[in-house]
């Protein structure tokens, strides 16, 4: 009789216990598979989550690609942790085997690859476009119609309304899936933070718009790469503008050219547009490109000197001259020395 009553509770013990120790295992196996990285990479694997992919997709992908063994573990619990809900789309790079909670944790953490992109001075809104769809960073219509969103424009309080001269040339990093207001958007952001107040001021005592010091300033920037001659050539033009005489700036008149093929000729010069400075007088309506800090503190600064005219020696420099039978002389002397 005793003996039968211990049966019974032995036989309760085991029914309360067995599906504790099974729950245990399971979760034990649960944890390892969750916990445990996947076979060795061969090389390291670029990974490509696209907007609104759907977690098994992602799974399977995971799987596809060598990253993921346990596609179950990865589901359950990202589903069960909520962090399905944070996954970020882009480009990532996964140099060596991780765990289903490692990966899980990257995607939802938003850890994308970055690339880098550098901003030239002196390119205008066309080649930068040109230049971040080459990077892989997306369509350059996709930059240049923004420079046409009214909204957009009016977030960053950009003068006549236009990015042109704005998009501060500088090195970046980026992730591919960035959308291109966001990259413009750092640009314009870099811009501001350079226009520092002392600039600012300097430009009021010239009684210069924030525009104008930028069209001066791209205008100086596509002139000469010589960090010297900027002072120089921002002389020059703020001693023909107080004088009324035209700029006669080829990077002007070449910027109103649509279609331009690289040879510019006497009819291009004598052919109206609002930024041929061979025919209108004062500055064009807006940058030409985008300048660097040094042309806008020459805009600002330009040297203390007399010349009106410079003409380019060849070799990358210019010769200045005050007058313009010097001028002539100088335009006689390189033009043959070219030919």
């Amino acid at each position: 009789m005793q003996t039968g009553k211990r049966g019974k509770r032995a036989l309760f013990l085991v029914s309360l216990l067995a599906p504790l120790l099974i729950g245990g295992s399971a979760a034990w196996f649960g944890y390892r598979a969750l916990m445990t990285p996947g076979p060795p990479l061969p090389q390291p694997v670029r990974f490509f989550v696209q907007n609104g992919s759907p977690l098994d997709a992602i799974a399977r992908h995971l799987h596809t690609e060598g990253l993921l063994n346990q596609v179950w573990v990865f589901r359950l619990w990202a589903r069960w942790s909520g962090m399905d809900r944070h996954i970020k789309p882009g480009e990532y790079l996964f140099p060596k085997a991780l765990s289903p909670l490692e990966l899980l944790t990257r995607l939802s953490q938003g850890q994308l690859v970055r690339r880098t992109v550098t901003i030239p001075e002196g390119f205008n809104l066309a080649q930068i476009a040109q230049l971040l769809e080459q990077r892989g960073f997306g369509a350059a219509e996709s930059f240049v119609c923004l420079n046409a969103d009214p909204e957009f424009l009016a977030d960053w309080r950009l003068p006549a309304n236009s990015l042109e001269g704005y998009l501060y040339p500088a090195t970046y990093q980026f992730s591919v899936r960035a959308p291109a207001r966001e990259i413009l958007g750092r640009m314009i952001a870099r811009f501001y933070a350079a226009w520092e107040p002392a600039l600012e001021r300097r430009a009021a005592e010239l009684g210069l718009s924030l525009h104008e010091v930028v069209t001066l300033a791209s205008i100086i920037e596509k002139e000469t790469g010589q960090a010297a001659e900027r002072p120089l050539i921002a002389a020059v033009i703020h001693n023909r503008l107080n004088r009324g005489i035209r700029l006669q700036c080829d990077p002007t008149v070449i910027y109103g050219i649509k279609n331009f093929d690289g040879n510019l000729t006497r009819r291009h010069l004598q052919t109206p547009t609002p930024y041929n400075t061979y025919v209108i007088r004062g500055l064009p309506p807006g940058p030409i490109a985008s300048p660097g800090l040094a042309a806008l503190r020459a805009a600002l600064y330009p040297a203390n000197t007399d010349y009106l005219y410079f003409v380019a020696r060849g070799d990358g420099t210019h010769h200045f001259s005050v007058s313009l039978a010097e001028h002539n002389r100088a335009v006689r002397r390189f033009q043959r020395r070219r030919s």
